[in-house]
């Protein structure tokens, strides 16, 4: 998948979880529509992680050099 087609599909996916979330929040959906809404909402998760994973797999490879890894933990100091 190209690096924009796949910023995309993550972009789009925050998105619409984002919007089904506050739906959700309202508190205004019937038990069916909340059980569909969460449903969908694992769905867009579980495709934002894999988007994730991959997006660090490709830090972690163009960080490599010499078959030595040059990252370094991160301090949040």
């Amino acid at each position: 998948m190209s690096r924009k087609k796949s910023t995309t599909l993550f972009e789009d996916s925050l998105k619409e979880l984002e919007q089904l979330v506050e739906q959700m929040e309202k508190g205004e959906l019937s038990l069916e529509e909340s059980l569909k809404s969460f449903e969908r909402g694992v769905k867009l998760t579980n495709t934002c992680q894999k988007s994730l994973q991959e997006a660090e797999q490709k830090v972690q490879i163009l960080l490599e050099k010499n078959g030595q890894q040059t990252l370094e933990p991160f301090n949040n100091e």
